[in-house]
């Protein structure tokens, strides 16, 4: 496969995926600037930070207002990680790619990117914001279920897949460093100072709300929550699950290719930790720089992956 083909379907896949974090986010903090006791900037200003659009918005924006974040996550054309600006660039790369994907794949997508600016407007002005997150993460699933469905475990699967679950590792670990001064053990034992509230946003960011009741059934415990989206083998948007998913992609490719890349090696090391990781030990020795080592790891395999397949080329 040509580098310009495997970059198109692994930005296709991580823009589609990434539309539907975005999405997530806008739920979880308009659920808690609902709440009386939250004024809701400083819960737009986590989100922001979370999407990695917090210094994007505050050149833009002298205040942060309910009705200019939700505007510049969803449909602002300069933030390169609005709803609307990913849908576009994974339709551009999918339509580039046309003939490597399947018609299923291209429909779910292309109906997506039409049908969402003026289904966007409606429900905004409607105030229906809820439905519309809800019918961004319904159109992410649709495509992604039409491309496990659909394609081929070829070259094209694991390129898809690589975009997919290096995108999702990224999002995860990012709303757990925005939100790891609620998963320090101290704020139990402070007395009082757990928020239960924030406890569940966390775990509603990523889908994780009920199958976490099913693992743990008592009360929320912060070290748990940081265990389950981090270690959790289970649990398929963790930091482990998404490594497994990578290692395995980075296989599948050495398998089609007949050699075994570097960043193979740098996927299998990160595995390798956190298969061995004890929550106990990250939280002793800070979780805060467990999480930024663990970004700059996935970026520096995300770079890797470019070099050793050319995605430049």
């Amino acid at each position: 496969m040509l580098g310009r083909t495997a970059n198109d379907l692994y930005w296709m896949a991580r823009y589609m995926e990434r539309a539907e974090n975005i999405a997530r986010l806008l739920e979880v903090g308009y659920r808690l600037t609902l709440l009386p006791q939250d004024s809701g900037n400083s819960e737009w200003r986590a989100t922001l930070r979370s999407a990695g659009c917090e210094a994007g918005y505050l050149a833009r924006h002298a205040r942060i207002e309910t009705a200019e974040v939700v505007n510049y996550l969803l449909l602002d054309k300069d933030n390169a990680s609005s709803v609307l600006s990913c849908l576009a660039t994974a339709r551009r790369n999918a339509r580039a790619q046309r003939t490597a994907i399947t018609r299923d794949m291209w429909e779910s997508l292309n109906s997506a990117f039409l049908d969402f600016p003026a289904h966007a407007t409606a429900c905004i002005a409607g105030g229906e914001l809820p439905q519309l997150l809800d019918w961004i993460r319904d159109r992410s699933a649709l495509f992604r279920g039409a491309m496990l469905n659909t394609i081929l475990r070829n070259d094209t699967f694991y390129f898809t897949q690589l975009g997919t679950f290096l995108e999702r590792a990224d999002n995860t670990a990012r709303i757990l460093d925005v939100k790891y001064y609620v998963l320090l053990p101290e704020n139990e034992l402070a007395g009082g100072g757990v928020d239960t509230t924030q406890l569940s946003a966390i775990l509603r960011s990523v889908s994780a709300h009920r199958s976490f009741r099913w693992v743990y059934r008592d009360a929320f415990k912060p070290w748990h929550i940081a265990d389950f989206l981090i270690l959790n083998h289970e649990m398929p948007r963790s930091l482990r699950s998404c490594y497994v998913e990578l290692v395995n992609s980075l296989a599948g490719l050495a398998a089609s290719y007949g050699a075994m890349p570097p960043c193979a090696a740098t996927a299998e090391e990160i595995l390798r930790r956190l298969q061995g990781g004890d929550m106990k030990r990250i939280l002793q020795s800070g979780l805060h720089d467990f999480l930024a080592d663990f970004i700059a790891g996935n970026n520096r395999l995300a770079s890797e992956i470019a070099g050793a397949y050319h995605f430049n080329g």
